[in-house]
């Protein structure tokens, strides 16, 4: 029986993948959608004998695995001096845990934190990393929608008081952080793409989707689409109102100003001698 012990963690943006290699001496070009497989104590390409390896994915998704805590926080360690990202965040507070036992004498099991399956397969450890890399992603993104929820519901609460004071500069950057849930969550998690090795093989298929589901990877990014959607048609009711505002303002100082040019000209001509 084996068992292999998979630790997944976020970090911060995206990874320019093509940019470490060359910075680790590694002669290569890495596709978009193509993890970077690395032993995490030399920093070479991990090789099939290999007891540890470290999976790195353009969307910023950190997979270990059969790594001790020990191999994890020098191996983050040694990646700060490659990664800003890494050297921008002192912790990683998202985290997934997930193992896989072999077993030949048991039947296949796929649960929220263990899989337990009769056969070896690379394949499965692909999709594991794939899997967990994408949902702490996810969780990463889901915490920042939430952050943002709060902060425009404060401002709700202080239209509701009459107060609008929203500078054009604060509505466009929530404009972009918005956009920017989108189009991580889109274009750089690949929610909805498979990973290759899934392509050709039905049982590999299976796996990936029963655990996708057991994730909810779906789910989550159709919510965070729903919330950024909703965040969009609240900062375009904000900018609306501060349009109108402005207008509302400009037309009051056309008024005053031909006001006070109507009574300059009587002035001149009852009183102006």
């Amino acid at each position: 029986m084996m068992r292999y012990q998979f630790t997944a963690f976020a970090i911060g943006g995206d990874l320019d993948l093509n940019r470490l290699a060359t910075r680790l001496g590694i002669d290569r070009k890495y596709r978009w959608e193509e993890p970077m497989r690395l032993n995490p104590v030399t920093f070479t390409p991990s090789a099939a004998g290999d007891g540890v390896w470290v999976y790195l994915y353009y969307f910023g998704g950190m997979v270990f695995l059969n790594c001790s805590d020990d191999i994890v926080a020098r191996c983050i360690e040694g990646l700060k001096q490659h990664l800003e990202q890494l050297k921008e965040q002192p912790q990683l507070p998202f985290r997934e845990d997930y193992q896989l036992e072999i077993n030949p004498a048991a039947e296949p099991s796929i649960t929220n934190d263990s899989a337990s399956m009769p056969e070896f397969k690379q394949e499965l450890l692909e999709i594991i990393c794939f899997v967990i890399a994408k949902s702490v992603a996810l969780e990463r993104i889901e915490e920042h929608v939430d952050a943002v929820f709060d902060e425009v519901g404060v401002m709700i609460n202080r239209l509701g008081q009459g107060v609008l004071e929203l500078p054009d500069k604060r509505l466009a950057k929530l404009a972009s952080v918005i956009l920017g849930f989108k189009y991580t969550s889109i274009a750089h998690i690949m929610v909805l793409d498979k990973p290759e090795s899934t392509w050709d093989d039905a049982e590999a298929d299976r796996f990936y989707l029963t655990i996708s589901n057991l994730f909810e990877l779906r789910p989550r990014y159709q919510e965070i689409k729903h919330k950024a959607e909703t965040l969009m048609d609240v900062t375009d009711v904000f900018s609306n109102l501060s349009h109108a505002r402005r207008s509302a303002r400009l037309e009051w100082i056309i008024i005053i100003l031909i006001a006070f040019e109507i009574i300059m000209a009587l002035w001149q001509k009852f009183w102006g001698g």
